[in-house]
C-alpha cells in the first residue's frame, strides 16, 4: 500500500489545512534524517507540517486511534539521531512554528519550536536583553530542538544551559490534551516541577508546542584570551585552575587536527603546530575583565602557553568564536563523522583528551577534539573514509571505547546533543537498572501505546506502534 493509499490519509487531510500534509515521496525523503544520518532511517508514512497547538493535538488524536508512531522533529540539526524517521510513521516537523513575543518588562519570551535560536536572540536583542544558551550551529537550530536535548552551548561555563531558561510550557500529550507547565513565573514551587521533566526528553513524551523562556540584560563586549599550547595535557591544566578561581563567559578548547581544520578554511594565521587552542572570553565590566584576563594569561604562561593573545576587540573576539563554531563543518570535510558528546567531572578532562589519543591510535582512525572544557562537555569527533569498510569498523569501535572511557571517568554519554538512537545502547549500562526502569516506568505512564518517538532514547519498550 502506498503512503497516499492508506486510510489514515483522508483523515489528516480533512482535518488539516491542505498545505499542512505532505505525502509525496520525494518531498517525505527530506524530512527522514538529521545531521547525524542515522543509516537505519525508515520511510515515514507521511509529513505533517502544522502551525498551531490544535493542529497538533489533532494529529496525535489521529494517529492515537491509529496506533501510527509520530516523530517529532525541529530544524533536523540534530547530532544523536533523534528525529530519524521510523518505518511507517508521521513524522511532525515545527519548523512553521516560529512565533516569537517578547515581554521586556518580565524579561521573558514566549516562543513557538520551530523559531531559531538566532531569532530569539535577535528578537531578544531589540529589546536591549539576551537569550544566552547558544549552540554551535545556533544560526540553524531551533528552540524546540533546544528543549527536547536540554541543549548547551559556548557560553554555558557561566550562564547555564537550556532548562536554565525554561519556565514553562504547552505540551501536546499522548492521548491529544495539550496541557500548560510552568509560566511566566520566576518562582513557582507548586506540584512537581513537569516542565523540567519534559526538556531533554527527546520527544518520547509528548511534542512541545510553545515554551515560556527566561531572558537576562545584554551581555557586555567580552575580552579575549586566545592561548596556544604545545602539549594537550598543559591545555587541560590551565582549564582546571582557570575554573577553580574564576568563571569565565567562554572557556573552549581545538586540539591540533580542529585547529588545522579551521586554518584550512579561514587562512586567519592560527598556529598549526600548537598541540591545543584555549579560547577565553570574560564579559565582566571593562575593569574586572582587564583583570581577569590577566589573571588568565598568567595561569596559561604557568602551564607552558607558547603564546597568548588579547584582545578587547569586538570584532577580533567574535573571529575567534566564529573559528570555533567552524570546526565541525571544517573537519567534516576530511570525512564521514561520528560526532561524540561525552562529558566528564572537570578533574577528570585531561584524563579523557590522553583516553581518546590513546583510543585514536589503537584503533587507527583519526580523532579530533573540541570541547565547551570549562564544563567538561568534549566532542571528539572521528573521521573515517566511508568507502573503507575496515575503516569504517575500526570508526565505529572507537566510538563505543570512546563512551566506555567516559563512564568510566565518571562521566556521561551525552552532555547536551541527547541520546537519540545512536547512543541508545550504551544508555542502560550508563543509567544501572533501577534508574533506567524509573525512566521507562514515566515514559509508559506518559505514553502507554509507545507513539513518541519510539526507538529513541529508551529503545524498544515492548511492542511499539507502527
Amino acid at each position: 500500500m502506498t503512503a497516499a493509499a492508506h486510510p489514515v490519509i483522508p483523515e489528516l487531510a480533512q482535518a488539516l489545512p491542505v498545505d499542512a500534509l505532505i505525502t509525496d515521496p520525494a518531498s517525505i525523503d527530506a524530512y527522514r534524517w538529521d545531521r547525524a544520518l542515522d543509516p537505519n532511517a525508515g520511510v515515514p508514512l507521511a509529513v505533517v507540517r502544522p502551525t498551531t497547538t490544535e493542529q497538533v493535538q489533532e494529529v496525535v488524536q489521529i494517529a492515537a486511534r491509529n496506533r501510527i508512531a509520530i516523530v517529532p522533529r525541529g530544524a533536523g540539526s540534530g547530532l544523536s539521531g533523534g528525529s530519524s524517521a521510523v518505518e511507517g510513521a508521521l513524522i511532525v516537523s515545527l519548523d512553521r512554528m516560529r512565533r516569537i513575543e517578547v515581554d521586556a518588562a518580565t524579561r521573558m519570551a514566549t516562543v513557538q519550536p520551530g523559531a531559531f535560536n538566532a531569532e530569539v536572540k535577535q528578537a531578544a536583542a531589540a529589546h536591549g536583553l539576551w537569550y544566552p544558551p547558544d549552540p554551535s550551529s545556533f544560526e540553524f537550530c531551533s528552540i524546540g530542538g533546544n528543549v527536547a536535548t536540554n541543549a548547551g552551548g559556548l557560553c554555558c561555563v557561566k550562564y547555564g544551559v537550556t532548562t536554565d531558561y525554561v519556565l514553562g510550557m504547552t505540551v501536546v500529550l499522548a492521548d491529544g490534551r495539550a496541557v500548560t507547565l510552568g509560566g511566566p513565573r520566576l518562582k513557582d514551587v507548586a506540584g512537581l516541577s513537569l516542565a523540567k521533566l519534559f526538556v531533554g526528553s527527546e520527544g518520547t513524551l509528548g511534542i512541545i508546542t510553545e515554551i515560556i523562556l527566561r531572558l537576562v540584560p545584554a551581555q557586555r563586549p567580552p575580552s579575549t584570551v586566545v592561548a596556544t599550547f604545545p602539549t594537550l595535557t598543559g591545555a587541560t591544566d590551565a582549564v582546571l585552575e582557570i575554573t577553580r578561581t574564576m568563571r569565565p563567559s567562554m572557556l573552549e578548547l581545538m586540539d591540533r587536527t580542529s585547529i588545522n581544520a579551521v586554518e584550512d578554511e579561514t587562512r586567519m594565521g592560527l598556529d598549526r603546530e600548537a598541540a591545543a587552542m584555549l579560547i577565553i572570553q570574560s564579559d565582566e565590566s571593562p575593569a574586572a575583565a582587564s583583570e581577569e584576563v590577566a589573571r588568565v594569561e598568567a595561569i596559561c604562561q604557568q602551564f607552558g602557553a607558547s603564546e597568548c593573545y588579547m584582545t578587547a576587540d569586538p570584532d577580533e573576539s567574535e573571529a575567534f568564536v566564529v573559528a570555533r563554531r567552524m570546526a565541525i563543518p571544517a573537519i567534516e570535510k576530511k570525512g564521514k563523522l561520528l560526532l561524540e558528546d561525552v562529558g566528564v567531572p572537570l578533574p577528570r578532562l585531561g584524563d579523557l583528551v590522553a583516553g581518546l589519543e590513546q583510543i585514536s591510535a589503537a584503533r587507527e582512525v583519526l580523532i579530533a577534539v573540541i570541547a565547551h572544557a570549562g564544563d567538561g562537555n568534549t566532542h571528539p569527533l572521528i573521521v573515517f573514509d566511508p568507502n573503507d569498510l575496515d575503516q569504517q569498523a575500526r570508526a565505529e569501535a572507537a566510538y563505543g571505547e570512546v563512551i566506555d572511557l567516559a563512564i568510566s571517568l565518571g562521566g556521561t554519554i551525552t552532555g547536551e546533543h541527547g541520546v537519540g538512537r545512536l547512543k541508545q545502547p550504551w544508555l542502560p549500562a550508563y543509567l544501572g537498572p533501577d534508574v533506567l526502569e524509573l525512566n521507562i516506568r514515566i515514559k509508559n505512564a506518559l505514553d502507554p501505546q509507545n507513539i513518541f518517538n519510539p526507538g529513541a532514547v529508551f529503545g524498544p519498550l515492548g511492542e511499539a506502534a507502527s
